[in-house]
C-alpha cells in the first residue's frame, strides 16, 4: 500500500483543502481512489473516502468555529436530520439504482448555478438573524433531504449546502461554508455507521489519508477566511460548473 499512499496522500491534502474552503473535494478525491485502488470494491472505496473526509471536516469545523460565530442552535438539529437522511440513503443504495435521480440533480444544479451567476450580490453580506422555529423546521427538512442525497448519490453535497444556507438563511458565503462543514460531517458519519460494522473501512489507508485531509483543511479554511466571500463565490461557481459537466457526461454516457 506504500505506492498507493504516495499517490493518494497529496490528493487527499488537496481534496481536504477544497472541502474546507467551499466543498467538492470529492470531485478530486473519489476518482483518484477509484483509479488507484483498482482491487477495492465501490463500498470499500466509499469507506476510505468517508472516513478520511470526516477527519478533515472535523478539523475544518474547529478552524471556523474559533473565528466565526456559528449558529449551533440551527446547525445541530440540521446535522442530526442530515445524519438520518444519509443513513437512509446509503441503505437504499443497495436496493435501488441512483441513476434515475441524476437528471433531476442536473436540472436543480443548473438552476442553482444560473441563479448565483445572475445575482452578483448573492451571499456577499450576512443578513442572518436569530433562528426562529420556522428556521429550525426548514433546517431539519433541508438536512434530511441533503443527507439523503449524500448517502444515495454523493457528489456536490457541499455545494448544495452552501447554496441553500445562503438562499434560505441569508448567510454570507463564508458563514455558509463553515455551517456546511457541520452538516457534511454529520452525513459522512452516518455512512460510516453502515460501513464500519460491515468491515468496509481499510484503516491502513483511511487514517493516513485522513491526516492529510486534516492538514489540507487547515490550509483550506485559512484561505477561505482570508479570501472572503468574493473568492469563495468564484470557487463555488467553478466547482458547480465542473460538477454539472461531470454529472451530465455520466448521464449522457449511460443513455448512449
Amino acid at each position: 500500500m506504500s505506492h498507493e499512499l504516495l499517490i493518494l496522500l497529496p490528493i487527499s491534502f488537496i481534496a481536504g483543502a477544497i472541502n474546507a474552503a467551499v466543498g467538492g473535494g470529492g470531485l478530486i478525491g473519489v476518482p483518484a481512489l477509484y483509479g488507484t485502488l483498482t482491487n477495492f470494491t465501490p463500498a470499500q472505496i466509499m469507506g476510505v473516502d468517508k472516513f478520511s473526509s470526516v477527519m478533515g471536516h472535523a478539523m475544518s469545523i474547529r478552524q471556523y468555529a474559533t473565528r466565526i460565530a456559528l449558529p449551533w442552535r440551527l446547525m445541530l438539529p440540521t446535522a442530526l436530520t442530515a445524519f438520518a437522511g444519509a443513513y437512509l440513503g446509503v441503505r437504499l443504495l443497495d436496493l435501488m439504482p441512483s441513476a434515475w435521480m441524476r437528471p433531476i440533480v442536473i436540472v436543480v444544479l443548473a438552476l442553482m448555478l444560473v441563479y448565483t451567476w445572475l445575482k452578483p450580490g448573492f451571499g456577499a453580506h450576512d443578513t442572518s438573524r436569530e433562528p426562529t422555529r420556522g428556521d429550525l423546521a426548514r433546517g431539519a427538512v433541508l438536512g434530511l433531504a441533503i443527507g439523503f442525497y449524500d448517502g444515495f448519490i454523493g457528489p456536490g453535497t457541499g455545494s448544495f449546502l452552501l447554496f441553500l444556507f445562503v438562499r434560505f438563511f441569508h448567510f454570507d458565503f463564508l458563514r455558509a461554508t463553515a455551517c456546511a462543514k457541520v452538516v457534511n460531517c454529520g452525513t459522512n458519519t452516518a455512512t460510516l455507521v453502515f460501513l464500519v460494522p460491515a468491515g468496509l473501512v481499510h484503516y491502513g489507508l483511511a487514517i493516513p489519508l485522513g491526516i492529510a485531509a486534516i492538514l489540507g483543511s487547515i490550509v483550506g479554511a485559512h484561505l477561505a477566511m482570508r479570501g472572503g466571500n468574493h473568492w469563495i463565490r468564484r470557487l463555488f461557481l467553478t466547482l458547480a460548473i465542473i460538477l454539472l459537466t461531470k454529472l451530465s457526461w455520466e448521464t449522457a454516457s449511460a443513455w448512449l
